[in-house]
């Protein structure tokens, strides 16, 4: 018996290098590979270019994957009803 890598269930293996449990698991796991890769190539993409806030210019950095830095993207509205909650929660 073996553990699937992906899914870490017990099944037994067709084969002595099998190491996912079915095909679902393996298309799985190469896809999120896959993404990991996608990901990690556009910000080796971004290394020495200048990057900007559309909103108010601030350098971004490459691992920024958004067109704004985090000041310009947090709405003041959604952190103001966020506070309020907290502040019900601690209250009661």
């Amino acid at each position: 018996m073996k553990n699937c890598k992906w899914c870490d269930h017990n099944f037994e293996s067709a084969v002595s290098y099998q190491i996912y449990c079915s095909e679902e698991c393996r298309e799985a796991a190469t896809k999120e590979k896959i993404a990991q890769r996608y990901v990690q190539t556009r910000r080796q993409k971004r290394k020495g270019k200048n990057r900007t806030c559309k909103e108010c210019g601030d350098k971004l950095s490459i691992y920024n994957d958004e067109p704004l830095c985090t000041k310009c993207s947090i709405n003041p509205n959604d952190v103001k009803k966020v506070i309020k909650q907290i502040k019900g929660l601690s209250n009661g």
